[in-house]
Formats: structure tokens, C-alpha cells, sequence
């Protein structure tokens, strides 16, 4: 199995203004609040606020950190252990409040030396963030669902501020498409290199090596690669196996890498050979209900709505298709607000960023699914993907 070695060029996004023009986004919503600052604890709010992509957060389900933002100041409250890279990229570290002990030396006298055991924990530092504000300050937090200690660190709470954490990043600057753009073209040129190196016999393992080191030479971090074959192509979520494909049986592929923070998450079907009249039928619906889903998008459109249409499309070609949700926003989180599903009447606007997809499975026959990623416009939306989103068919 030879892959294709053709390498997409990553755009040149200036990170640090990135992280500047998102935090006078976030600091222009805070302004219009009933409340002076607001507590981030989500791990891509933090990201989102400070520009600090912590690498110890993306390996320790255990790592917590938050930040503190006001209209003039902005505090990441951190584990010691964060502190020199954090510094050296993003927060100045007179205002990075550090706890936890972690050691670092220094030829000469610098202050990241000294971050050891300055707080026990998170609640402590945090809270020593929060004593720097005005007595007068009106609090709010990205949630309430927060340890007592680190609740009670905030002070007295007087806001929910979850809303202004949607409005700000469910809308999406210029900078952050051109990077959701680029994992999604990564994503999906790993998926081209393995159908293109594919044959009978290829193993799941083996389509899967290539998806990720196509995303890996992109400048991307896989975080998920599905590739299936057969029956086991109906196993939503499965991590590739052994498996050879074999003519007649589809490969059903749901991939996504990490570019800077921003992820990408997107479907494809093959099949090894001519396909069957039902392979063919269901994956016409399948794609039917993504087709609708595209022409019908526009702002105002509620999430619950778009839902509908795009599982009612499935269902003309495929008796009883259920779904629990036809799509979802995507940022810094794979999942963001809102969900395109039933209930949800958070309608789409300018600037919001989502995945679509209707994707079938059939235990013992196998699952189709075609998903792609686009930026909502003043008119409707346009695609991030650039390949065929037909099925496609790999000689056998």
C-alpha cells in the first residue's frame, strides 16, 4: 500500500493576534454585561481567552486551570508546571497565579523559577486572582458545575456566564476559519491518500496509518480516525482493526485532526468495487439529507428545524432512519452550541461553524455517512471541504 505524499500548505495565521482579536471580542460582549469579569473554566474557553494551548491538558484528564477576565486585566490561574511555556507564549507571568509545585531553573534571576508551591491548588490560586478586583466587582462564571472550593474562590457569584460564552464563540473570526478550514482539508486529504492507496486486502489499520500520517505531515494532531470496513463499518465509533477490505464491502471513514486548537471532523464512504444497487440507494439518501441540510442553512434558521430537514430527507430513501442529531457546531471544541437536534431553538447566524451530517448504520450490512464542515454566510453557507462528497468507488 503506497500513499500519496502531497503535503496542503498550512495558512499563515499569526497566533498571538489571534488571541488578541479573540480577547477584544470576548472583553466587547463583557462590556455589555450586567457583571465586571468573568471566570473561564472550560479548558478551550481559557484557550480562547489567553491564547495558552496547554500540552499538559491535553494529557491529564485531570488538569485544571481557569482564567480571569475583566475589561483591562486577564489572569490564567494555572499549575505550576504551566507556567514557563504559558510565559513564554502567551500571559505574562506576573499574571499567571500558579499552583501545584513544579521546579525550573535559570542562569540568571527569573521569576518562573519561583512558582513552586506559591498555592496548594486551583481554588487558592484562583481566588488569589480574584482578590485583585475592585470589593465593588459583579462576578460571573463560565458554569456553576465547579468544585465547592473553586466556587466559593469566585466570590459572590452574581451571573451565569455561559450566554456570553456562546455568543462570543459560536461566531467565528476570519482567522479561525481559515484554521477550522484547513483541519478539515487535512482530514479529508487523508482520507483521499488512503482510498488512493487502497486495494483489496487492505487492512483498517492500514487505511488508518494513512489518514493520520497525512494529518500528522499537514501539521496536524489526529485525534480520532475511524476507518471500517464491511460490517464493522456500522460500528459507529470502533478504533481500526486488522480487518481486510474486500470487493463489495464498503469503508465508511469519520476523522478529525487538531490545527492550533481548532478541530475538524469529517465523513466519507467507499466501496471496494462496483457497488450494489442498495449500497448506491442508501448512500443517495445519505447524502439527500446532508443536500437538504446545505441548500436550507441560513441565519435565523433554528437548530431543531435543520434537524428536520435533514432527517425527514433520509428517511424517503431509508424506512424508519432515526437519528439523535443531524450536526453540531465545531471550534476549539469538537462539540460546540448548538447541536443540531430536536429541542434546540438556538438559531444559526453569521459566522457560526458546523458539521453536518446524516450517517446510517445497519449492524450486519454496514454504515454510510457523508460529513462536512461549513462557516454560516449572510445568504446561507459555503463548505470548508473541497472533495467529492459522492460515494466513492476504489478498484477492486
Amino acid at each position: 500500500m503506497t500513499a500519496d505524499t502531497t503535503v496542503l500548505t498550512k495558512p499563515a495565521v499569526d497566533l498571538a493576534a489571534l488571541a488578541r482579536d479573540r480577547l477584544a471580542r470576548l472583553r466587547a460582549r463583557l462590556a455589555e454585561q450586567p457583571y465586571d469579569a468573568v471566570v473561564l473554566t472550560e479548558p478551550e474557553s481559557v484557550l480562547y481567552a489567553t491564547g495558552y494551548r496547554s500540552m499538559p491538558g491535553q494529557v491529564f484528564r485531570t488538569h485544571r486551570m481557569a482564567a480571569l477576565v475583566t475589561a483591562t486585566d486577564l489572569w490564567l490561574v494555572a499549575p505550576a508546571a504551566d507556567v514557563p511555556a504559558a510565559g513564554a507564549t502567551a500571559v505574562p507571568v506576573d499574571r499567571i497565579s500558579p499552583f501545584g509545585r513544579f521546579y525550573v531553573e535559570s542562569g540568571t534571576p527569573d521569576p518562573v523559577t519561583e512558582v513552586a508551591d506559591r498555592h496548594d491548588g486551583l481554588a487558592q490560586a484562583l481566588a488569589a486572582a480574584v482578590a485583585t478586583l475592585p470589593p465593588s466587582a459583579r462576578l460571573a462564571v463560565e458554569t456553576r458545575d465547579l468544585p465547592a472550593d473553586v466556587l466559593a474562590a469566585c466570590g459572590d457569584v452574581v451571573e451565569d456566564g455561559a450566554g456570553l460564552l456562546f455568543a462570543v464563540r459560536s461566531r467565528k473570526l476570519p482567522a479561525e476559519v481559515e484554521l477550522l478550514a484547513y483541519a478539515a482539508q487535512l482530514a479529508e486529504a487523508g482520507i483521499d491518500a488512503a482510498l488512493a492507496a487502497a486495494g483489496p486486502g487492505t487492512t483498517e489499520a492500514e487505511l488508518a496509518a494513512v489518514v493520520a500520517g497525512t494529518m500528522v505531515a499537514g501539521g496536524g494532531d489526529p485525534r480520532f480516525v475511524v476507518a471500517l470496513t464491511g460490517e464493522r463499518s456500522a460500528l459507529a465509533d470502533a478504533v481500526p482493526s486488522g480487518r481486510a477490505w474486500q470487493p463489495g464491502e464498503i469503508a465508511r471513514f469519520d476523522v478529525g485532526c487538531v490545527v492550533d486548537g481548532y478541530w475538524s471532523d469529517i465523513g466519507r464512504t467507499a466501496v471496494l468495487g462496483e457497488p450494489s444497487a442498495r449500497q448506491r440507494d442508501v448512500y443517495a439518501a445519505v447524502k439527500a439529507g446532508e443536500d437538504e441540510q446545505l441548500a436550507a442553512a441560513r441565519p435565523g434558521l433554528p437548530a431543531s428545524e435543520l434537524f428536520g430537514i435533514g432527517l425527514d430527507a433520509v428517511a424517503r430513501g431509508v424506512p424508519r432512519y432515526r437519528r439523535q442529531h443531524c450536526g453540531h457546531g465545531i471550534g476549539l471544541s469538537i462539540y460546540e452550541p448548538p447541536i443540531v437536534a430536536p429541542g434546540v431553538g438556538a438559531e444559526l447566524a453569521e459566522g457560526m461553524t458546523f458539521c453536518f451530517e446524516t450517517p446510517y448504520y445497519e449492524l450486519g450490512w454496514g454504515g454510510m455517512m457523508v460529513e462536512d464542515a461549513v462557516v454560516v454566510t449572510s445568504g446561507g453557507v459555503d463548505l470548508l471541504t473541497r472533495s467529492g462528497r459522492d460515494l466513492r468507488v476504489v478498484a477492486a
